[in-house]
């Protein structure tokens, strides 16, 4: 009987074990970076090791409420710097028209911003300014990178940006009148 007892009691102390060790077993590592990969589920992961990855995560598997919800939890980071390459994510029927009509940004920025021209046709034209510099966001009020459009023939687009892994940019390009509804979600990176 004694035991039995001492048997009954060590089953509490071994499943808390086993749960501890659970929750602190470490996130899968990017075999890259050795940092930790962030899952956000059904294939949306961002990999700081490997933007590849990320840009396919944020392109096609991540969900609207994973990627703002990756916006979200990131930091400005840094701006971009040269000439990075480009694609919308949202909405649909963009993605498809994007690379005809946009392929990127070229960025001339220091570490407290600058400015960029957008990169369009399939022949990477350059044209759009815009000014870059920390602000508020759009979406959550949060430090974020504007990309404001105010100086170029496209007044009215005020885009926003925030490095969501090493080198790899996520963010949304807003119409800035009335409510100011979202005209797109895209994902940069250096080319």
């Amino acid at each position: 009987m004694n035991a039995s007892r001492k048997r009954s009691s060590s089953v509490p102390a071994l499943c808390a074990a086993v749960v501890g060790l659970l929750l602190l077993a470490p996130a899968p590592v990017s075999a890259d970076s050795g940092t930790a990969i962030a899952d956000y589920g059904n294939g949306c992961a961002l990999d700081p090791g490997n933007r590849a990855a990320t840009v396919d995560a944020l392109r096609l598997r991540c969900s609207v409420a994973q990627q703002d919800q990756i916006y979200r939890e990131a930091q400005a980071g840094a701006i971009a710097t040269g000439l990075t390459n480009g694609w919308v994510t949202r909405p649909p029927q963009l993605e498809a028209a994007a690379p005809a009509l946009w392929i990127g940004k070229v960025f001339r920025t220091g570490p407290d911003g600058g400015s960029l021209t957008n990169r369009v046709t399939g022949a990477g034209i350059e044209a759009f300014p815009a000014d870059v510099y920390r602000a508020p966001s759009i979406l959550d009020g949060a430090p974020t990178w504007a990309l404001n459009y105010a100086p170029s023939p496209t007044p009215q687009v005020y885009d926003e940006i925030r490095e969501v892994t090493p080198g790899v940019w996520f963010g949304y390009s807003w119409w800035r009148e009335g409510s100011w509804p979202l005209l797109a979600a895209f994902v940069l990176t250096p080319a």
